[in-house]
């Protein structure tokens, strides 16, 4: 009797904690990619796994390095890394005229991407490199370097990239 007991206990007791596990999913909220309803074009406050990042998909966890695109139609998109919004800016060349929003590590608020100035060795979550200053930092470059540098591959998040700029 106990030697077959103890198979339909064990059984039964993993599909209990599979069941948890599914149910405990299904009610935790989806990230969102896209915030409708942002007319006034302004930053969104970003709460931990409430947006994904529009490019990598990663939910954002935390704001230090993040960006958003707030467009006119009142759509804002939400992207992890500095290097993620400049990758989709660069599948999307026509919104980057819209109101661009980046985190800014010296004042710890959202600042206007493209004027802030931008170093190039940070750990970012996605490993890019580029941290966003409201007030100008040596050895800085612009938003559109950061475009640019990201279209290249010259981030550090390209292991042939990032050593090279190491040895230097």
């Amino acid at each position: 009797m106990k030697k077959v007991l103890k198979p339909i206990i064990v059984v039964v007791l993993f599909i209990g904690a599979i069941s948890a596990i599914v149910l405990m999913q299904a009610k935790k909220p989806h990230p969102q990619i896209v915030l409708t309803g942002n007319s006034d074009q302004k930053a969104i406050e970003i709460f931990p796994h409430a947006y994904q990042c529009s490019k990598c998909k990663m939910d954002i966890i935390d704001t230090k390095y993040g960006a958003q695109l707030a467009q006119s139609n009142g759509k804002t998109i939400f992207f992890d890394d500095i290097g993620c919004l400049a990758l989709w800016l660069s599948e999307h060349p026509k919104l980057k005229s819209e109101k661009i929003w980046v985190y800014a590590q010296d004042t710890k608020r959202w600042i206007d991407a493209k004027s802030a100035h931008y170093s190039t060795s940070e750990k970012t979550p996605m490993h890019y490199g580029f941290g966003a200053y409201e007030q100008k930092i040596e050895k800085s470059i612009d938003f559109d370097e950061v475009v640019n540098r990201m279209k290249d591959g010259r981030h550090m998040a390209n292991p042939e990239y990032a050593k090279k700029i190491r040895e230097n």
